[in-house]
């Protein structure tokens, strides 16, 4: 019997929620994390530990393998290059995956295609370059615009939202010594996030999952509803449409998320602009796992080794994803007899890591036909997760 060997870069909670796919496709999973304790090496048996950034351990990682994917996307592209050049089926590739490694390069792609962005601009790497043009960026597009690095930021990192100059110093300083490139877009007067997640075979077909509304709070997402509520079906297929000409022009393989701003002109006409990309599954598709008849995992898995896709077609009404942010227990585990007591349609999934004052420990789903109960079960089910008390 052959059972193909998906390797996977990185041992954070996204690879921990691709073992139930892997396990009942029939699929061998493998994953490199970066220690025995991490949130993946808890369920998945086949787990050599290793950094992504060495070499040696992804080389071994891929003996044998089908297909090698990530869960993050800080690996080498010369590194990838050389694996395919040695036959390795690389999913998605370094030539896409740069697209989601630098918003500099991601930017100009995108701008090329079309596709509607922000307006933005690159930043010299020069301090004194950098500051005028940052000015200049301001008195054109502000009073306020929000300065990123391209590279490395995530879950609201490396994101400054600034009326002058004087608010980056640091980071100008930071180019300077070598640090990452800045760019400078101007802030969008959206009136929500959005989302919507792709999967594409290396064969070239692609499905989309329903348009998501994303509810952040301090730069991270804490809600997730599916689909987005309010919008028209014409408003829909355009968001819709905008991912799968991304995923089709950067040549994207496996799950990719696209957020978007919405916003509403004058004339009450809503418009989406890109504002970022994730090649891998994202927080935004974790309602997949109990609302979809496919879950954005098992998809993953199945796009990468160029298997025919699921459907993306919800099971029910509404899905309500509500992130657990941080907790004051010792273990998430601690509240499980309370939700299940107080919310027996609650799916719990808890990751496996040590509690930290706002790091993603977990999230919980609640699906039903009023979005309003859904939304108030799902974000009272997390709270008791964080330790925090509903009264009564």
């Amino acid at each position: 019997m052959v059972v193909p060997i998906v390797s996977v870069i990185g041992g954070g909670q996204l690879a921990r929620m691709m073992a139930p796919g892997a396990a009942e496709l029939g699929v061998h999973l493998r994953v490199l994390v970066e220690s025995e304790t991490s949130s993946a090496a808890q369920v998945v048996v086949d787990a050599p530990v290793g950094q992504a950034h060495d070499a040696d351990a992804i080389r071994a990682l891929v003996q044998g393998s089908n297909v090698l994917t990530f869960e993050h996307e800080h690996v080498s592209n010369d590194l990838l290059r050389e694996l395919i050049a040695q036959g390795v089926s690389v999913q998605p590739g370094p030539d896409a995956l740069l697209q989601a490694q630098d918003k500099i390069v991601m930017r100009r792609r995108l701008t090329e295609m079309g596709v509607p962005c922000p307006a933005w601009a690159p930043l010299s790497r020069a301090k004194d370059a950098a500051r005028t043009e940052l000015e200049a960026f301001i008195s054109e597009h502000g009073p306020e615009v929000v300065v990123k690095t391209a590279r490395g930021g995530y879950d609201g990192k490396g994101v400054r939202v600034v009326s002058s100059a004087t608010e980056v110093e640091d980071w100008f300083e930071a180019t300077t010594a070598g640090g990452p490139d800045l760019l400078v877009e101007a802030k969008v007067p959206f009136t929500r996030e959005l989302a919507v997640l792709v999967a594409r075979r290396p064969s070239g077909q692609s499905v989309t999952w329903p348009v998501v509304e994303s509810i952040q709070r301090e730069g991270v997402c804490s809600e997730v509803i599916a689909p987005a509520p309010n919008l028209t079906v014409e408003e829909a297929e355009e968001a819709r449409q905008i991912a799968l000409t991304i995923a089709g022009g950067l040549g994207v393989t496996g799950v990719l998320a696209v957020e978007m701003f919405e916003t509403v002109d004058e004339q009450g006409e809503r418009h989406m602009f890109v504002n970022e990309l994730a090649m891998r599954p994202h927080n935004s598709g974790h309602w997949t796992i109990t609302g979809s008849v496919t879950s954005q995992f098992e998809q993953h898995l199945r796009a990468v080794l160029d298997l025919p896709l699921g459907s993306t077609e919800p099971t029910v009404t509404w899905t309500v994803m509500a992130n657990v942010l941080g907790s004051t227990r010792d273990s998430l585990t601690e509240g499980l007899e309370e939700v299940a007591a107080k919310f027996p349609e609650a799916k719990v999934n808890v990751y496996g890591k040590e509690t930290r004052p706002g790091r993603k420990l977990g999230h919980v789903n609640v699906s039903g036909d009023d979005l309003d109960e859904v939304l108030h079960r799902a974000t009272s089910a997390a709270a008791i997760l964080r330790g925090e008390s509903l009264g009564e």
